[in-house]
């Protein structure tokens, strides 16, 4: 079957939905098409992530994820308050665990500062005031805007906004090969489009490269595992976040709220063997077991990351005792009895630059014949999505 768009978007998770939205607001007589390879949306990162809100202020001002975050937080608010998908406000507070953090935790502030988020220093006190249960050393910070929602209602919510729209998501649709202005499916069938957007996520180096598009770059996966508490609801009230390793694009395990109220431990970033590493032998791939393998010597004699530190690290995390530990440095009266309930886990589709070894901090979005490629869509892209949509569709479109 051969049918046309004036818009093709490959992949049904937050990033690729707010695209097709926002080509939609701009266009709004143009045909639109999502193709979605599996049975529902928000089935990889956009539907297992924390849902957390992010407010903006852990990247440098000269990046996208910092022009982006703190404009799609307040966006993502008000399409969530327009589509009736709850937000919960717990806001979050970061912490140091040593003096040697505090240089670090200066920086975050200053940045907080420098991308116009509303954040404030603050001391032992008045973090116990805020949240009783977290522990700093010295100072801390706190920010207010950092929300909490359900990840999967808000995708599920911006596929109907689509849909009403005008656009057509369609599911079980695996595109197996792209050319100019046009996209196969598995099935043989055939769409021609006047625009292509690759939101892939895990896969769209893959399509990218098929277009002859970012091909010095290389999918890198991360397996994110979270367990959840068994504690009253709201007996945690803020997110606890530790303060980054700066070297790496990871926040390191954290203790949020759910958009319920319960207490949530993660995630981790393990480096993942294929790209749906959901669990033991899920999703396995001898060929992306081959790509990861022939990628990842390259990540790890990079200069720009402490590779062999993240590893030592990371793997322990496999234990759960270990990693409700870890988050016991953040908030002291947390037990690894306390949190048994295991919860999805997530691969992040980070972006490695082969030639230098060096994961990529920001978005990247690359150009192609009649194609936008959306090669790294990583936290807090989840956040920054309608912002992100709006900055991508609006330099196509002019």
């Amino acid at each position: 079957m051969k049918r046309s768009a004036d818009l093709v978007v490959i992949g049904a998770g937050v990033v690729g939905l707010a695209l097709a939205n926002r080509w939609l607001e701009v266009h709004p007589g143009n045909s639109v098409i999502i193709l979605e390879k599996e049975d529902d949306v928000a089935m990889h990162a956009s539907g297992r992530n924390s849902g957390v809100l992010h407010a903006g202020f852990y990247y440098a001002p000269d990046t996208l994820k910092a022009r982006l975050t703190r404009d799609g937080n307040k966006m993502l608010r008000e399409f969530c308050a327009e589509a009736g998908v709850r937000v919960k406000d717990p806001g979050k507070v970061v912490v140091t665990t040593s003096h040697e953090q505090l240089p670090a935790l200066e920086t975050l502030y200053s940045r907080g500062v420098a991308n116009g988020v509303e954040l404030e220093r603050i001391d032992e006190k008045q973090l116990f005031e805020l949240e009783p249960l977290a522990r700093t050393v010295s100072a801390a910070l706190w920010s207010p805007t950092t929300g909490v929602a359900n990840p999967v209602e808000v995708v599920s919510a911006l596929a109907q906004r689509v849909r009403d729209r005008g656009g057509k998501v369609v599911m079980g649709a695996e595109v197996v090969a792209v050319a100019p202005g046009a996209v196969t499916l598995t099935n043989g069938d055939q769409i021609s489009c006047g625009h292509l957007i690759n939101a892939a996520g895990l896969y769209a180096d893959t399509i990218a490269h098929w277009c002859d598009v970012g091909t010095d770059y290389r999918m890198l996966p991360f397996k994110g595992l979270y367990w959840y508490g068994n504690w009253p609801v709201d007996q945690l009230t803020r997110h606890i976040y530790p303060v980054p390793d700066s070297r790496n694009p990871f926040l390191g395990v954290h203790l949020t709220v759910t958009v319920n109220g319960r207490a949530k431990i993660g995630p981790t970033a393990i480096p993942s063997l294929w790209r749906e590493d959901y669990g033991v032998v899920s999703g396995f791939s001898a060929r992306e077991l081959g790509g990861v393998a022939r990628s990842f010597p390259r990540f790890l004699t990079s200069k720009e990351h402490d590779v062999l530190g993240l590893i030592r690290t990371e793997l322990p995390k496999y234990s759960q005792k270990y990693l409700v530990n870890q988050a016991k440095l953040l908030a002291p009266s947390v037990r690894p009895s306390d949190f048994k309930e295991k919860g999805r886990p997530g691969v992040r589709a980070q972006l490695l630059h082969v030639p230098s070894g060096k994961l990529e901090m920001d978005f990247v979005v690359e150009p192609g014949e009649r194609s936008t490629h959306i090669l790294n869509a990583v936290s807090p892209a989840w956040t920054s999505s309608l912002a992100f949509a709006k900055f991508v569709v609006d330099g196509i479109t002019g």
